[in-house]
């Protein structure tokens, strides 16, 4: 293909998003009944369409249209391109641009760093002069790191060996088992060092809130909301004997052979007994607003009926997982999300009726160095 055809299949792909269509299933569809599209092509479409979806509002205002011609439009213009070389009309590429498609809107308001306008006074009031900072930071393609299987090799070890593979990467600042890729991200997963169990894929703020908790060798964890383990698999590096329990089974299917892969055992259960645990993680399910980089389409799904249900799930695995916690034991709660209303709101909610107290926080917004998270270490009050 060439790169104006790409840009044309990302136009028609966003109208079924902006239609109604989920990002995954719409991108799928295009690659089924477009054969004739190699690796790089479908690699090259679906950068433009989340890098589309990532600014939808501030691209579709300077394209001049929310729709997918605009959108595409206004990507090319933020990124200094010339649409002349790309809306030629010429075998697949887009038709010419129209006299009334000639000038550059400006996005305005929330438009203009990309947030949902009904969120964004909910994101001005709990960030303040951070607000736009942190809408910002979802604007862009986001870094992938990965984490260092520790009990196999040393993080700078790692870099050399990923080197020798063809793939680049730099040690984190401040997260002693993350590495940031630099280069050449697509190897990753086939890749002989992922073979043999020196990595797994992990955002770095996930690993910092991991070595943040408190946990001694040998103590028993429970990963409540495990989905499909990456965090049961960090938490096991660090010592600890992981049970893995999610609400859905099938999330968790891949986790023996992921806990193969790193020398590690963890325990799936997908029903519990009456059995407690020195550390109850429950990383809840959430909007995911720490990490809409990664998900674009998710941001702009959202509700706010759908932010009220989560909150209710969120409350209420706090209070189902806690009984699984041993006297003297710790409760932690962590998210993906920005807001507080998913974060602290919950967390005080539940120590106000269930008698715990914060004893830790860590709450990250999205950046060069990691994603949006948030974790409270929690205790119960004698």
């Amino acid at each position: 293909m060439t790169p104006a055809a790409r840009y044309a299949a990302a136009i028609t792909i966003l109208d079924e998003i902006l239609g109604g269509d989920a990002a995954e299933p719409a991108l799928l569809r295009w690659s089924r009944n477009s054969r004739f599209a190699g690796s790089k092509d479908r690699a090259a479409v679906r950068d433009i369409v989340f890098d589309g979806l990532r600014r939808k509002m501030s691209a579709a205002a300077v394209g001049g249209s929310l729709s997918g011609r605009g959108i595409v439009l206004g990507l090319l213009r933020q990124d200094g391109l010339d649409p002349s070389e790309v809306f030629t009309g010429i075998g697949h590429a887009p038709v010419p641009l129209a006299e009334s498609e000639q000038a550059a809107g400006t996005p305005e308001g929330p438009d203009a760093v990309d947030w949902p306008a009904w969120l964004w006074p909910m994101l001005e009031v709990d960030w303040g002069e951070k607000a736009t900072e942190v809408a910002g930071a979802q604007r862009d393609r986001a870094p992938v790191f990965i984490r260092t299987n520790t009990d196999m090799v040393t993080a700078q070890a790692l870099r050399n060996i990923l080197a020798n593979q063809g793939i680049g990467a730099e040690l984190h600042s401040s997260v002693s088992t993350a590495l940031e890729v630099t280069d050449n991200a697509r190897k990753l997963t086939n890749s002989e060092a992922f073979a043999d169990g020196l990595f797994e894929p992990q955002d770095a703020a996930s690993q910092a809130a991991v070595l943040r908790l408190p946990i001694n060798e040998g103590d028993t964890v429970l990963d409540y909301c495990a989905g499909g383990g990456g965090k049961s698999l960090a938490l096991a590096a660090r010592g600890a004997k992981v049970t893995a329990h999610d609400i859905d089974e099938r999330r968790m299917k891949d986790i023996p052979v992921r806990a193969e892969r790193a020398g590690v055992k963890i325990d799936v259960a997908p029903k519990l007994g009456n059995q407690n645990f020195d550390l109850v993680f429950c990383d809840a399910p959430c909007s995911g607003s720490g990490t809409w980089r990664r998900t674009p389409d998710a941001k702009w799904r959202l509700t706010d009926e759908r932010l009220a249900d989560l909150m209710r799930i969120q409350a209420s695995v706090l209070r189902n997982a806690a009984p699984f916690v041993k006297a003297g034991g710790t409760l932690a709660y962590a998210t993906c999300s920005v807001l507080t209303c998913e974060n602290r709101d919950v967390v005080n909610a539940f120590c106000e009726a269930e008698v715990w107290e914060v004893t830790d926080e860590m709450s990250l917004i999205p950046s060069a160095d990691w994603d949006g998270f948030y974790l409270s270490v929690l205790r119960k009050l004698p």
